[in-house]
């Protein structure tokens, strides 16, 4: 799974955001109860050892008020003790022999020992206040977004509305297309920047959310040392401000995948991919290779595409719905109606297809090589790769080549020790890239050829 950040945000809407989810002052406008952050906290002290309170605090992300208040529970019940002051007069606080034994009660329950989850109710409410429909998207902003970016202009137009509407898009065509890089790319159509909590608290259970493989966090410019220790008022630290996320899974996807994930070793649960792609973007890339049937992807679909919400349960059994705010993209190379039928397609609501490009495109995609690689650019190579290669070969003029062909070429230069491709540098690479396999039982090289494409 990966992640394209996006060029354009909106910053005024993010500090919006941020001024929605004020910090907690109490244990009561946490949403949690005591009982759930003292276990919280014993099991922090557990795996760390004797820790003051500005590390309690920046570890469970709560203000120093409300962790003072836990600490006060926690040694009314016997489980905490206070283990003499740190600099500056902090309190160090250890765990007691009661102690030791709740923390290892509470993480046989529930591993997770980071950062105080928000509620379930929170996370739902959250989500609604950040969603896709709020971001208008217009041509304008499509065209700027693309501007870098060889594409056909009505290509875009049927790419802008199928994110803008939030409905479902099927991007089909043939491989190497660049279907797969522009579904990429389209998550810089979402402007603005949203809250993910760290976890979320379901069924007495926390379910970790913000996953750093996936969500990009945005520093704060304004954060002073004493926010960043989170004992001063403002933006509630359990939530992590993010760009809109942008997953993308291919062929490695399992229905398991796509359920709460739970580690039955460390006892911890993960959420699955579309609830990391909340408020963002989910791409399913490869359609068609995964290991469970289309269909039965499908399937999987139809519930949160029509209800907007999603249906999870946890190890032990508890269900629960979580707002679907997603705008999911499936990207094949396969023919659809072998994928699904058509009445099945229709529930889809953008099928776009991908096709060769253009001469002129691809030249202009060669020359974007080129600069991107350092190497000189001569109209009359690139000339060369179409009319004596691809139009010998009958292979098509993929956005894919470009880059492939003039990276191959930049390896055999490297290799020899030479500045500028030529027209025998560029033959061997097409050679090299393609593959010769005229003495297999194939025997016809330019269907071979035709088929690597």
């Amino acid at each position: 799974m990966s992640q394209e950040a996006p060029t354009f945000h909106n910053v005024t809407a993010s500090r919006a955001a941020a001024r929605r989810a004020p910090r907690p002052g109490t244990v009561a406008e946490t949403g949690l109860s005591v009982l759930y952050l003292g276990d919280l906290l014993v099991k922090q002290l557990f795996e760390q050892g004797v820790l003051d309170l500005h590390q309690l605090s920046r570890g469970t992300a709560l203000a120093g008020g409300v962790v003072e208040e836990i600490c006060r529970f926690l040694r009314d019940e016997g489980r905490l003790e206070v283990r003499g002051q740190g600099s500056g007069g902090v309190l160090r606080f250890g765990l007691t022999d009661r102690g030791r034994a709740s923390a290892l009660e509470a993480l046989n329950r529930d591993g997770y020992s980071g950062e105080a989850p928000v509620t379930l109710e929170a996370y739902s409410a959250r989500v609604r206040s950040q969603a896709l429909s709020d971001v208008a998207i217009r041509r304008d902003t499509v065209m700027a977004a693309f501007a870098d970016t060889v594409i056909d202009p009505a290509l875009l137009d049927q790419l802008g509305p199928g994110l803008h509407s939030g409905r479902a898009m099927f991007i089909h065509g043939e491989a190497g297309t660049g279907k797969s890089y522009i579904a990429r790319r389209l998550v810089r159509l979402l402007e603005g920047e949203v809250l993910i909590p760290h976890a979320i608290l379901v069924g007495g259970k926390a379910v970790r959310c913000f996953d750093p493989a996936v969500h990009q966090a945005l520093d704060d410019p304004e954060a002073s040392p004493a926010a960043q220790l989170y004992l001063e008022d403002g933006h509630d630290p359990r939530y992590v401000r993010c760009r809109r996320p942008c997953v993308v899974t291919g062929g490695e996807l399992t229905m398991e995948r796509l359920e709460i994930q739970y580690d039955a070793a460390t006892h911890i649960h993960q959420a699955p991919v579309q609830l990391l792609a909340n408020n963002g973007m989910l791409v399913i890339d490869d359609l068609g290779r995964q290991r469970m049937t289309p269909t039965e992807l499908f399937n999987r679909w139809i519930v949160p595409l029509e209800e907007r919400r999603d249906f999870l349960a946890l190890s032990n059994g508890y269900h629960f719905s979580v707002p679907f705010d997603v705008a999911l993209v499936f990207s094949t190379n396969l023919d659809p109606l072998t994928l699904a039928d058509a009445a099945f397609l229709r529930r889809i609501g953008y099928k776009i297809r991908f096709s060769p490009l253009s001469r002129d495109a691809y030249l202009a995609i060669w020359q974007q090589q080129c600069e991107a690689l350092g190497l000189p650019c001569e109209a009359e190579l690139a000339e060369f790769v179409i009319d004596e290669l691809h139009a010998r070969f009958g292979v098509p003029l993929l956005a894919c080549h470009p880059r492939d062909l003039l990276s191959l070429a930049g390896d055999q230069l490297a290799y020899r020790g030479g500045s500028a491709p030529d027209r025998e540098t560029l033959a061997w690479a097409w050679q090299t890239y393609f593959g010769d396999f005229s003495d297999s039982s194939h025997g016809d090289v330019a269907a071979n050829r035709r088929d690597a494409s």
